[in-house]
């Protein structure tokens, strides 16, 4: 089948596969564009020339014919934003909708979110991947000088881009993938710009807080991103300074851990930022034994408002328990954080999973491994459900995780 109603329907196979609950919410979108295609064909055969084009011009004032166009967005924001580029096939109209980015707004308003995984390992450029559709998708190559390619990077998904953190020849930079128009493009800087941060995103808003200046100073300053304005705003100062920190977002609040005031000493207090009084409050042992200079940040992810961590000395998971300010075992690692005193290491949220990816070394060479977990689901049916599971092996990507970042949108 050719044309663009037929760009679509090559898809019909791929959204079959989806789990039911999926189906349900856009297979009238699919019925309605089918019988679209099949009154069409049939007008040709019993209208008059002028008649179909009134037909065709009246389709040409709406997304899809004979379905209005607020209806038409909410039954593409509940298809999969991976099927994007193949819808934009069907109209201009449909194309310029999606590359307006208002679809990624509307879903976000109808709770509609779908989470990537987005990696940089030793041996590949970045790439996104899909857990719904279990599929790899190669980003495009960023447009920066040698320098970035090559230095240390940070990584932080908001709304739907992706900015990397580095330095090029000319001081500090961020570049910004937008999931948009699927490129890279220059975004502006901190008003402060520094590394070593600790960062956390909810919906359309970031927040970056600590790290160390272009002269090595420790920071205790903190500054909010918004994806939607491409603006930096300063926010008050934490109590303490602190770099080699992690910071996240839960029940409503931004909070840092970890990380040391200088360059011998480490912190095991916490901060917490609340977003209405705009103040910070100091949370004492929050992070016990801290992280030396040679450790990574904190491995830290949250999961339903609940904070977990990958111990890197131990190669455990442990929970925060909010009430009490402590730390309990939860289960192993499927994968060794000691080796390179947790670098290497991506310990992240993707939905209401926890995913931990590492490198292995087998018969088939070096390879990524996406292991996932459940807690919700490992609480309600025991033993049977507190195994890792392998989300996708990425083959000849190394061993090594340099930045990973996870998109919800």
């Amino acid at each position: 089948m050719v044309g663009p109603e037929g760009c679509v329907l090559s898809q019909l196979h791929s959204f079959f596969n989806h789990d039911s609950g999926s189906f349900q919410k856009h297979w009238y979108l699919l019925a309605h564009m089918i019988l679209v295609k099949s009154s069409i064909i049939l007008s040709k055969n019993v209208t008059s020339q002028s008649t179909k084009d009134d037909n065709i011009s009246g389709s040409n004032d709406t997304l899809f014919p004979g379905l209005p166009d607020d209806l038409a967005s909410d039954c593409l924001a509940w298809t999969c934003r991976s099927d994007y580029p193949s819808l934009a096939c069907v109209s201009k109209k449909l194309h310029s909708l999606i590359k307006s980015g208002y679809l990624y707004k509307l879903r976000r308003r109808l709770g509609m979110i779908e989470h990537w995984v987005y990696l940089a390992c030793s041996l590949m450029p970045w790439e996104a991947f899909d857990p719904a559709r279990d599929r790899w998708m190669r980003l495009p190559r960023m447009p920066c000088d040698e320098c970035f390619s090559y230095a240390d990077k940070e990584s932080l998904a908001v709304g739907t881009q992706l900015l990397v953190f580095g330095r090029e020849l000319t001081g500090f930079a961020i570049w910004m993938y937008n999931l948009v128009n699927r490129g890279w493009s220059r975004c502006p800087l901190l008003n402060l710009p520094r590394c070593l941060f600790g960062s956390g995103s909810c919906g359309e808003i970031a927040i970056v807080a600590g790290g160390s200046d272009k002269n090595g100073n420790v920071l205790k300053c903190a500054e909010l991103y918004n994806s939607e304005l491409g603006t930096w705003v300063t926010l008050p100062d934490m109590n303490l300074p602190r770099k080699l920190c992690s910071g996240f977002f839960m029940d409503g609040k931004f909070y840092v851990i970890g990380g040391m005031p200088s360059h011998t000493d480490s912190l095991t207090c916490g901060e917490e930022f609340d977003l209405e009084t705009r103040t910070w409050r100091r949370i004492k042992n929050m992070y016990p034994g801290g992280n030396r200079a040679t450790q990574s940040p904190p491995l830290v992810a949250v999961v339903n408002n609940q904070l977990y961590a990958a111990d890197q000395s131990t190669n455990e998971v442990k929970k925060y328990d909010k009430a009490n300010n402590t730390w309990h075992v939860v289960k192993p690692l499927p994968v060794r954080a000691d080796s390179y005193n947790g670098w290497g290491l991506a310990f992240k949220a993707c939905g209401d999973r926890l995913l931990v990816i590492g490198g292995h070394r087998g018969p088939q060479g070096e390879v990524i491994v996406l292991h996932s977990w459940s807690p919700e689901a490992a609480a309600g049916r025991g033993s049977a459900a507190a195994d890792w599971s392998v989300l996708s092996v990425r083959e000849r990507a190394g061993t090594f995780v340099y930045n990973c970042a996870v998109m919800g949108c």
